[in-house]
């Protein structure tokens, strides 16, 4: 197809571009350069962009003095684990729902759906009753639970969506091999479906690693604690120590960054393939 765009629409397109990229990287920049300046710089009436003089202390401070090393395992361990499990109970969910002869399935995918628009606020509180009773605050499991309940509609109806696109023929050739319906999801579908899966891990795992409302009210103490809650622990009564909560920011948020830009083929293949059905 030639392209029909006359040179205007062309540096209009591109000027838009770089105004939603500005835009959206601009507060990473800040940051970043924030975790590099000094504290007087930070507070001085003209702050500047380029961190002069350049320093690591604030780096410093949020691995040796707050112990960032221990928030960030235990947001590793508890990502990681919501990451897998909502993989392994939503692909079941959705392969059930999309492969099987179950009536009112749409009905199920609404229900599933709704419960991700419950507000967190209003949860946390039951929530951490039931924790309580159970004995599961400051543990993993209450924060991988939990988290598996917030992640688990979502990663259902991606999957769900992106299965639908798969042709029934495959399925009849499939029987017609002698192969199992078990053995048609771990050996056919979902091996198809590795962009679809690539997406909604990573939700999966982005949402975990980014939430503070449920961790700040299961965990009491840096064993369990996770990143939002650390970081959040880094200020006192009368001071809030702007660079070294800039500095453990760019630490957790790099990873999430270069995660994304590793998978984006993955996610923009497996959230538009998810819409359209053969």
């Amino acid at each position: 197809m030639n392209d029909t765009r006359s040179p205007l629409q062309t540096f209009l397109i591109y000027l838009g571009a770089l105004l939603i990229l500005v835009w959206s990287g601009g507060p990473f920049i800040w940051q970043f350069s924030t975790s590099f300046q000094l504290d007087k710089a930070l507070t001085s009436g003209s702050p500047s962009l380029i961190p002069h003089p350049f320093t690591l202390e604030h780096y410093y401070n949020a691995f040796v003095e707050k112990q960032l090393h221990r928030y960030v395992w235990n947001s590793l361990v508890v990502s990681l684990a919501t990451t897998f499990l909502c993989l392994f109970v939503g692909s079941l969910a959705a392969f059930a729902l999309s492969r099987l002869n179950i009536k009112g399935r749409f009905g199920i995918l609404m229900v599933i759906l709704s419960v991700s628009m419950f507000p967190q606020i209003a949860l946390v509180g039951p929530l951490y009753l039931v924790a309580t009773n159970l004995g599961l605050l400051d543990t993993y499991t209450a924060l991988i639970i939990t988290y598996l309940a917030l992640g688990l509609p979502l990663v259902t109806w991606v999957l769900f969506g992106y299965f639908e696109t798969l042709p029934r023929e495959i399925d009849e050739a499939a029987r017609m091999d002698g192969v199992s319906v078990p053995g048609l999801l771990w050996r056919i579908i979902l091996p198809m479906s590795l962009p679809s899966l690539v997406t909604t891990g990573l939700l999966a795992f982005i949402t975990a690693w980014n939430e503070f409302l449920f961790a700040l009210a299961f965990t009491s103490n840096i064993d369990r604690q996770t990143i939002p809650v650390g970081i959040a622990n880094f200020t006192n009564l009368y001071y809030v120590p702007w660079g070294d909560i800039a500095a453990a920011s760019a630490v957790v948020t790099v990873p999430l960054i270069l995660l994304v830009l590793f998978f984006q083929r993955h996610i923009i293949e497996g959230l538009t393939q998810g819409g359209v059905k053969e």
